[in-house]
């Protein structure tokens, strides 16, 4: 009995501590999310505040991951000035787009999985927004744009998403590359003290 209660308690402080975890990497977000490099003229923006939720995602998992990432979703149309021609693109542009940075979670304890992780992260929200941009938006299609002539909205789609979401994808790379050579390192496995040896079955998602 003693167990059982031991058991039941260690996981109550466990869904505990990935709800503190996961809400302070979206105010994080939220925060970075105001700190824009550059902003498009209809929406998007470089920035850093996917970091902390592909951070989150690849620290505990898929289903924490999709929670956060669309709770950062809803403050994203809410607080940073979202807007939306019709209700297809509050689900594509925000509901969706931004949930799909949880997938960075199916790389938790990978091989690779911290890239390959963020990788499909920034894919995956970048389609939601390719579709929306290509047809929902495509009333805005200007007759040039980045010196092109402008004929097909998939493909101003594709340069206008394509152009703030690669460089973001990118920035979150470069700094995950940044963090493998500090103690977050250990953190981001689950395991907040630095392992000094591991186990051959034991899979670096580093390397």
């Amino acid at each position: 009995m003693t167990n059982v209660t031991a058991k039941t308690n260690s996981r109550l402080r466990e869904r505990l501590l990935t709800l503190c975890e996961g809400a302070m990497m979206v105010v994080l977000a939220q925060i970075l999310g105001y700190l824009k490099l550059w902003e498009m003229p209809w929406g998007g923006s470089i920035c850093l505040s996917m970091f902390p939720i592909i951070f989150f995602a690849l620290r505990r998992g898929l289903k924490p991951g999709l929670m956060a990432a669309f709770v950062f979703g809803v403050l994203q149309f809410l607080y940073d000035g979202g807007f939306a021609l019709m209700w297809q693109a509050i689900f594509l542009d925000y509901l969706f787009a931004f949930t799909a940075l949880g997938l960075a979670g199916l790389g938790k304890g990978r091989p690779g999985g911290v890239y390959w992780g963020a990788l499909l992260a920034g894919v995956g929200r970048f389609l939601f927004h390719y579709v929306a941009g290509a047809t929902i938006w495509a009333v805005y299609m200007p007759e040039v744009f980045f010196g092109l002539t402008m004929t097909s909205p998939w493909f101003y789609s594709l340069l206008y998403n394509g152009f703030y979401m690669a460089i973001d994808t990118v920035l979150c790379l470069i700094l995950f590359a940044l963090v493998s050579n500090t103690p977050l390192k250990s953190w981001l496995y689950g395991d907040e003290s630095v392992p000094q040896q591991k186990s051959q079955q034991e899979k670096d998602p580093w390397d």
